[in-house]
């Protein structure tokens, strides 16, 4: 016992400049056992929609780890998951967090070090403008796709669900867009937009969003689309948005299913907006909507829900409606 406690106290202490005084900093904080394990891994994707985070997700994950070593990495907080995650999957080698503040962090070789050994790697909610920002380009994004090339499985909450599509909304202004905003011009100075930060070949072609329906984003991720389009990188948009309390589990075959208590949508345009340029208001027709709930099924490969309510949605003149009964977005 004596033994493994100074194996990780070591371990710690040597994984933080912050503790020797040195910058860059970088906070590294475990629970569990201090040797590392490499148990057999499956691929797999978690999407978490942000605020109360859904348990079933987590157990899946350290299903799909092996139970081996589970990584949370953020760029701020607190190392609050280790418990919550550790009481979820009693079983799991270890849960450990690690904080990378900064870019200067992110380049640091001891940082990729960690994320190279986890068996699960869980990016959690904050603002994913410091993802990129610090990230982006550096040994820990680089490390991250070799874990999933490695069939390790990941996940995210909020701004961590946000960098795990292909396209990704960034947040770089001092604010998130809102869906009035982004109907009104498509091209307005809060709306930031970036690719390629994980390389999950499920989620190829999908621009995602969290904390759906409580913020009322229908508009703005359908000039999310308008985007996408107006970038040259897809032809015919696809989106997933999440709701609180909900998450999408994505397994390697891509046939995903809904847990928690609220919904996921699957949006695809048709084609290419009729409207959609700076200081104008979004026209965007027949956006395709499948709303689907805890037990509902979707098939990523091939677009095709199993459950759930298909309609549709158009952007008019900056104007949403449905072909809902009553006209609602969601």
């Amino acid at each position: 016992m004596l033994r493994t406690l100074l194996m990780f106290l070591s371990a710690f202490v040597l994984s933080s400049p912050a503790l020797a005084g040195k910058a860059p900093s970088y906070t590294y904080t475990r629970v569990g056992n201090a040797a590392d394990v490499a148990p057999a891994t499956t691929s797999g994707t978690v999407l978490m929609g942000g605020g109360t985070d859904v348990d079933q997700a987590f157990q899946w994950l350290c299903s799909m780890g092996g139970n081996g070593d589970f990584l949370i990495i953020r760029a701020t907080g607190t190392d609050a998951y280790n418990p919550y995650v550790q009481a979820l999957c009693p079983n799991t080698n270890s849960v450990a967090t690690l904080i990378i503040p900064n870019a200067a962090s992110a380049n640091l070789a001891a940082v990729a070090a960690i994320i190279n050994q986890a068996e699960v790697i869980w990016i959690a909610g904050g603002d994913q403008s410091d993802y990129i920002n610090f990230w982006k380009g550096t040994p820990v994004q680089a490390a991250l796709n070799a874990r999933i090339a490695h069939g390790v499985p990941v996940g995210g909450t909020s701004a961590g669900l946000n960098v795990l599509t292909q396209f990704v909304y960034t947040a770089q202004a001092s604010q998130g867009v809102t869906s009035s905003q982004a109907l009104a011009d498509p091209f307005n100075r809060y709306m930031s937009f970036d690719r390629d930060f994980a390389l999950l070949p499920a989620l190829q072609g999908i621009i995602g969003d969290a904390h759906f329906g409580v913020r009322d984003r229908m508009g703005r991720d359908i000039a999310f689309l308008c985007r996408v389009a107006a970038n040259g990188w897809s032809t015919t948009p696809r989106g997933i948005a999440i709701d609180e309390m909900t998450a999408l589990l994505v397994p390697a075959t891509g046939n995903a299913s809904v847990v928690g208590t609220g919904h996921v949508y699957f949006l695809q345009a048709p084609g290419l907006p009729q409207v959609c340029a700076a200081k104008q208001p979004l026209t965007y027709r027949g956006i395709n909507v499948a709303r689907l709930a805890a037990g509902d099924g979707f098939n990523l490969a091939t677009w095709a829900a199993v459950g759930g309510t298909a309609y549709s949605v158009t952007a008019e003149a900056g104007v949403l409606s449905s072909t809902q009964p009553g006209g609602s977005a969601y």
